[in-house]
């Protein structure tokens, strides 16, 4: 039976926010300058999952491409330089920089945006609703400032019981931007495409711009991450299966804090295990190195197990860097070493993975 004080949880202001981001349809994602993988991850993303909405990306040096030819997602949607060439109800910030500040060469085009009537949607740690210029002008021409790590979540975990029949999968790795997000939502596709009744949480910014639900944890105050992250599973747990977007790394120095609150909030039954073949160093931190998987194995089931029984059904592979010969390579090196089925959602699709968390129901319900 569903806890009925679940039911009544108050919608944090973040999730008021993010119930607007599936209202637009006409969506311009910004990426002047910066539309690489590293910064875009934000554009890639929206490009992936919400093609439909997306009427163009705004980048003066690019124009004239096509986002699949710039950024690898998105076919023929057109490269712009202007918002003279489209018509658009919402400009997205399409970049998650180090530091979340907007680029200064950036407030024009943010400014002419608002002057239009587009409502400007952002997920940087640089508020766009805080900034006076831009709140004048969008009061002027009748139009939103939507920061999506925008929160007011202030309680503290409770240690809830969560409802028995509600499996909870989370994605963890070795370092940030490894494709945790997608592989959560690629399971989340694969379990509906099957039958089964699925969501995907988000977590962060991007996550939240295409569920149009979640809670922005790396902008919430620490004492409270594992109380939002909780109450997040709490008012969506009438759903069979929780795939549950994963941030940062448990063994990150500046990232750490916010994946142990998300593994003792969310209580995950099973955890997918994430990372990006090749890289030997965490991102933004290139003297620290990345830890091998066995140990970042037993460490994630460990501290996850503190809350609550977890282990870890699968590893996802982001093989990007490799020949389709030397993917297959690594994923049965990994499936060898660690005994546990490996694929890159990228290329193989999630199936392997959708079988994994089929086969911890069964072993859980039996």
């Amino acid at each position: 039976m569903i806890d009925q004080h679940a039911q009544k949880l108050p919608v944090p202001q973040a999730a008021e926010n993010a119930s607007l981001m599936t209202t637009y349809h006409r969506i311009v994602i910004l990426t002047e300058g910066a539309s690489t993988p590293f910064l875009a991850k934000t554009a890639i993303s929206l490009l992936r999952y919400r093609t439909d909405d997306v009427a163009a990306v705004l980048d003066a040096g690019e124009a004239g491409r096509t986002a699949q030819d710039l950024l690898s997602a998105g076919g023929d949607i057109p490269v712009i330089g202007s918002l003279d060439d489209v018509q658009a109800d919402a400009l997205f910030i399409g970049i998650a920089p180090p530091g979340g500040k907007i680029p200064p060469p950036w407030r024009e085009i943010i400014a002419d945006a608002l002057r239009r009537g587009i409502d400007v949607v952002s997920g940087l740690h640089d508020f766009v609703g805080d900034d006076p210029e831009f709140v004048a002008t969008a009061e002027r021409h009748n139009c939103r400032l939507i920061d999506v790590r925008r929160n007011s979540d202030k309680e503290t975990a409770r240690h809830v019981a969560f409802r028995e029949g509600c499996l909870r999968i989370h994605s963890v790795g070795h370092d940030c931007s490894i494709g945790k997000m997608v592989v959560a939502l690629e399971v989340q596709r694969g379990l509906s495409a099957r039958g089964h009744d699925a969501k995907f949480l988000a977590t962060g910014q991007t996550g939240i711009m295409i569920s149009g639900e979640g809670v922005p944890l790396d902008c919430v105050v620490a004492d409270f991450v594992n109380g939002s992250a909780e109450r997040l599973v709490e008012r969506n747990q009438h759903h069979d299966f929780l795939l549950i977007e994963g941030q940062g790394s448990i063994t990150h120095p500046a990232f750490s804090a916010v994946t142990l609150g998300l593994l003792h909030g969310s209580a995950p039954d099973g955890l997918f295990l994430c990372y990006e073949v090749g890289r030997d160093a965490v991102k933004s931190l290139e003297h620290v190195p990345t830890q091998p998987l066995a140990k970042l194995l037993e460490l994630y089931e460990a501290i996850a197990s503190v809350r609550h029984p977890c282990r870890v059904i699968g590893v996802a592979m982001n093989s990007r860097t490799l020949t389709v010969e030397e993917a297959s390579q690594e994923r049965h090196r990994v499936e060898e070493e660690l005994g546990l089925p490996v694929c890159d959602v990228y290329r193989d699709g999630p199936d392997v993975l959708v079988d994994a968390v089929l086969k911890l129901r069964e072993e859980l319900m039996s």
